[in-house]
């Protein structure tokens, strides 16, 4: 096993352990609501402490139940986490196709784009190539893998390869 699946394992071996460890060690047993957000919590504990506070603000949007409000809470974070893996993917995929780029310009005659052993794939004669990497735009030379245009420019503008 490799070193990246033993630290895989166990981050989520922590992560279920953190799960179910309060649930199978009864912790919150001894409270109405075991498991409420901190912001209940805290209502609560200022509502003991000073019976008569006021609120500052009030909720612009106040949800009808606790469902509509879990269900919110919820759909805030899948588009949260949607746009970090939109984010980390796209990133990599620059990096990827900076790293395909470089090694294509340190090996000109490697990459042949009519070369089928060389992975990449032609559009038909026109000489764009993807690297492999991503999708062209049917002639115009451009590539979607984020290193630039597959005619040896980089994606500032200057050369990737020797004339």
């Amino acid at each position: 096993m490799s070193r990246n699946a033993k630290i895989n394992t166990l981050l989520v071996l922590i992560v279920v352990a953190l799960a179910v460890l309060p649930l199978a060690l009864g912790l919150g047993d001894h409270k109405e609501e075991p498991f409420t957000g901190a912001d209940a919590q805290a209502e609560t504990a200022i509502t003991e402490l000073e019976p008569d506070y006021k609120p500052w603000f009030s909720p612009l949007y106040e949800p009808p139940s606790g469902e509509v409000e879990s269900a919110l809470f919820a759909v805030q974070a899948a588009l949260g986490a949607g746009v970090l893996a939109y984010y980390f993917g796209l990133h990599k995929g620059r990096r990827q196709g900076e790293a395909r780029a470089a090694a294509a310009a340190a090996d000109p005659g490697a990459g042949d784009p009519g070369d089928a052993a060389s992975g990449g794939v032609a559009d038909g004669g026109a000489g764009v190539t993807d690297g492999g990497a991503g999708v062209t735009d049917g002639g115009a030379g451009v590539t979607d893998g984020g290193a630039g245009v597959a005619d040896g420019t980089a994606p500032g503008g200057g050369s990737t390869a020797a004339s």
